[in-house]
């Protein structure tokens, strides 16, 4: 579910690798994907994300979000990398700790704002 189990079955003793206190011989992205598998476990009926997949790289990013998308569990994600948040319900874009636009992500993208300031700037 976390796109994990190529890195795991990478590791010199795979499955049975030891991994050291904190995750200190695992990737930023490894460790993102582990902390997600791990909340996953649970079967939880809401996630809240806080920029958790902002150490994988796009192709990584894209697994781990179709895989979530799959399992139909609510996510309130918080984002800088708009591509995470593509296909969310509904969009909130917060300025200064307070609402300064809200809706899907082709709605917000389609006005003057904030949000397709951000779009701008990442296509570069």
């Amino acid at each position: 579910m976390a796109g994990l189990a190529e890195d795991i079955q990478a590791m010199p003793m795979g499955i049975h690798t030891i991994i050291s206190e904190g995750g200190g011989n695992l990737s930023g992205g490894q460790r993102q994907r582990l902390f997600i598998a791990r909340a996953l476990v649970h079967k939880p009926q809401i996630l809240l994300f806080d920029e958790a997949t902002s150490a994988l790289d796009n192709r990584t990013q894209a697994i781990v979000t179709k895989s979530l998308e799959k399992l139909g569990v609510t996510r309130i994600v918080i984002a800088h990398r708009l591509s995470t948040i593509r296909h969310a319900d509904r969009i909130y874009v917060l300025h200064g700790g307070k609402i300064v636009q809200q809706g899907s992500f082709e709605e917000l993208a389609a006005v003057e704002g904030l949000f397709a300031d951000l779009i701008a700037r990442q296509m570069v």
